[in-house]
C-alpha cells in the first residue's frame, strides 16, 4: 500500500482540504504539524494516536513539527458544553515543559511554541492584521461554535480559530510548513488557518484530520471524560496501561492495533484470525498492550506488567515484590493491622466485614483469601511470617473485591 492507502487503511484519515492531498502524502519531503496545548503536564494515550500518526508521516519521508501551544492554553479552545476553566501562565509553563520533555524523548521531533510568535502582536496589529480576513458568519459556521450558540460563547474563546489560523499561517511563511493534522473536532480550525494562508499569500495548504480514538461506548481518550490513560508512569503506571488495553473490547481491539501499533495488515489480519478463533486467549489484547508499554515505557516495563498481569491471574501473588503489589492494587481500600491478630478480628476492624457474625460467613463459605491463600478455619492467625516481604497482605473478600493491608 501506499502511505495513503495505510493511513487510510488505519482508519487515520476523516476529513481532508487541499487539493491532490493524496499525491502530496505519497510524494514525501514536506513539513507538516500538530498542535496540541498544555492544559496537563502529561500526555494521554488519545495524544499519542495523533504523535504516531506523525511518526507514520515521517517514515514516508516528511518533516514533523510539534506545536505545543503556550498562547492558545492560556485562551483554552472551545469545549462542546461549557467553556474551559483558565489555567495561570505558571501552570502552563510548567505543563509545557512537561509535554516537551516527553515528546522529545519518545519522538524526537522539532517542538514550537507559539506564545514566541504571539506575545509580541498588539491588540490593534491583531485585528488589522489577522481579524480582517476572518467573516464572523463564516465563523458562525463553523461546528464547535454552532454547537455553543444557544448556551453561549465568549469573545476569548470566539477568538481561538483566530489564533490557531495564525499559527498555520506562521509555521507556513517561517518553516515552509504546508500541511496540519489534527483530531477531528478541529476541523473548522484546520480550514481557517487554509483560508488565511490562501488570503495573506495567495497559495496553496493543506490539511487532514484523524478520527478521535474512543471506547466501546464513544468516550474519547482524554482527561476531560474522566478515563485518561496518562503516558507519565508516575501518573499511569505501566501495568495500568496494560491492563486498559488486556481490558479493551473485542469490538475494539483491531482499531486500537491499527492505531496504536506499526504491525502491517497482514500481521494485524494474522493476528485477528487467531483472536476470532478463539477470543478466550485475548491474542489481540495481549499483543497491543504489550507493544504500547513497550513503545512508551521499554521492553523491561512491558514484561514486568506481563509478570504482574500473570501472576494475578494465576494466583501467584506471594511471587510478587512489595512494590509490584502496591502498583497492581492502587487505589483499592487499605487498612492496617498488628501482628499475630485472628482473622475474625482483621476482617471486622478494616471493614471488610461489617462484624464478627459476618466475617465468620465469610471465612465459612470459603470467600477470604489472604495473598491468594483460602482461610477455612475461624482461629487463622495473621502474622508477618506469611505476609509478603513480611507486611503486606492481599485479601480478596469474593471473586473481585481486593483490600490491601500493611502489618505494622
Amino acid at each position: 500500500m501506499t502511505l495513503y492507502e495505510d493511513l487510510k487503511w488505519r482508519g487515520l484519515i476523516k476529513d481532508e482540504a487541499g487539493e491532490n492531498l493524496e499525491e502530496i502524502i505519497n510524494k514525501g519531503g514536506i513539513t507538516f504539524y500538530l498542535g496540541t496545548d498544555p492544559s496537563a503536564d502529561s500526555l494521554h494515550v488519545g495524544h499519542l494516536s495523533s504523535l504516531l500518526t506523525a511518526k507514520r508521516l515521517e517514515i514516508g519521508g516528511h518533516h514533523p513539527i510539534i506545536l505545543i501551544g503556550g498562547a492558545t492554553g492560556l485562551i483554552g479552545d472551545p469545549r462542546p458544553i461549557t467553556e474551559r476553566a483558565m489555567i495561570s501562565k505558571e501552570a502552563v509553563l510548567n505543563n509545557y515543559q512537561g509535554l516537551y520533555n516527553q515528546i522529545h524523548n519518545l519522538f524526537g521531533y522539532e517542538i514550537v511554541n507559539n506564545y514566541d510568535w504571539s506575545k509580541d502582536i498588539n491588540f490593534i496589529d491583531y485585528l488589522r492584521d489577522y481579524g480582517k480576513y476572518f467573516n464572523v458568519n463564516y465563523m458562525l459556521d463553523k461546528d464547535i461554535i454552532r454547537r455553543r450558540l444557544d448556551t453561549g460563547i465568549t469573545y476569548t474563546e470566539f477568538s481561538y480559530m483566530i489564533m490557531q489560523a495564525l499559527d498555520f499561517l506562521w509555521l507556513f511563511e517561517n518553516k515552509n510548513c504546508i500541511m496540519q493534522a489534527a483530531g477531528s473536532d478541529q476541523w473548522g480550525n484546520i480550514t481557517a488557518g487554509i483560508d488565511l494562508i490562501r488570503k495573506k499569500t495567495g497559495k496553496e495548504a493543506y490539511g487532514f484530520t484523524m478520527p478521535l480514538v474512543t471506547d466501546k461506548s464513544g468516550k474519547k481518550f482524554g482527561k476531560s471524560e474522566g478515563n485518561a490513560i496518562w503516558i507519565d508512569k508516575n501518573k499511569t503506571s505501566s501495568y495500568e496501561v496494560y491492563q486498559y488495553f488486556l481490558n479493551a473490547e473485542d469490538e475494539m481491539v483491531e482499531n486500537y492495533l491499527k492505531v496504536y501499533t506499526f504491525l502491517t495488515k497482514e500481521e494485524i489480519e494474522d493476528i485477528m484470525q487467531k483472536h476470532h478463533e478463539k477470543p478466550e486467549l485475548r491474542t489481540a489484547q495481549k499483543i497491543l498492550a504489550k507493544d504500547i508499554v513497550t513503545f512508551l515505557h521499554g521492553e523491561a516495563e512491558a514484561l514486568k506488567a506481563i509478570k504482574m498481569s500473570e501472576a494475578l491471574f494465576s494466583g501467584k501473588v506471594k511471587e510478587l515484590t512489595k512494590e509490584e503489589i502496591e502498583d497492581i492494587f492502587k487505589g483499592v481500600p487499605n487498612f492496617n493491622t498488628e501482628n499475630n491478630v485472628n482473622i475474625v478480628n482483621l476482617l471486622t476492624e478494616s471493614k471488610i466485614a461489617s462484624s464478627k457474625r459476618e466475617a465468620r460467613e465469610f471465612i465459612n463459605a470459603g470467600s477470604i483469601t489472604i495473598n491468594e491463600e483460602k482461610i477455612t478455619t475461624e482461629d487463622y492467625l495473621i502474622t508477618k511470617e506469611k505476609a509478603i516481604d513480611n507486611e503486606i497482605l492481599v485479601v480478596r473478600r469474593g471473586k473481585k473485591k481486593y483490600f490491601i493491608g500493611r502489618i505494622k
